[in-house]
């Protein structure tokens, strides 16, 4: 039995494509640095007063509350959809498409774009949100460490090497050899 794996927060938002960096660097060290990744979708209007993602936001934070498996994926495809095929993430059709193609039934993805709507998961991407701010973010992507009793925040998808060094690990670009390899 290996160490304990440490925690990182990630706040992000699918409107910030600095987010998405942070994100897929994240996810693919997570196994590499022994982490434990926490992906906390973050309402960035929140945070910066206006941003057109709330939809989308709500509908990961529903995803985060029935279906977290599936979180990471959701996120991915929205981000894809967005930012690399310039396509709508506000909408329910497209949503709803973004899930279905991230391996989402079509019946679960429907239950939740209701579900998105309802005080349980407002509240919740307005709690998230407000974690964020007390953090300190001031803007999208916020990592959040927590190391040996102490919490570190970093503001940013470029202070990937300063968390590297903060975990005591080797940061070895955006994409490390191991998932190199896979590509």
């Amino acid at each position: 039995m290996g160490p304990v794996p440490r925690t990182l927060e990630l706040f992000y938002d699918v409107l910030s494509p600095y987010s998405w960096f942070g994100f897929e660097v994240l996810c693919r060290y997570k196994n590499i640095w022994n982490i434990n990744l926490q992906l906390r979708p973050t309402l960035i209007a929140g945070i910066m007063k206006d941003s057109g993602s709330l939809s989308a936001m709500r509908f990961l934070t529903a995803v985060n509350m029935e279906h977290p498996e599936m979180l990471e994926k959701v996120s991915r495809e929205l981000w894809m959809r967005v930012w690399s095929r310039d396509e709508d993430i506000s909408e329910p059709q497209s949503i709803l498409a973004a899930a279905e193609k991230a391996g989402m039934s079509t019946e679960q993805a429907q239950v939740l774009l209701e579900e998105m709507s309802t005080p349980k998961v407002k509240n919740k991407l307005k709690e998230t949100t407000e974690a964020a701010c007390k953090y300190g973010a001031f803007g999208l992507p916020v990592t959040v460490a927590h190391l040996d009793g102490q919490t570190h925040m970093l503001f940013g998808s470029d202070r990937m090497e300063l968390l590297a060094h903060l975990l005591g690990e080797k940061w070895m670009g955006p994409v490390p050899p191991a998932i190199n390899a896979k590509l």
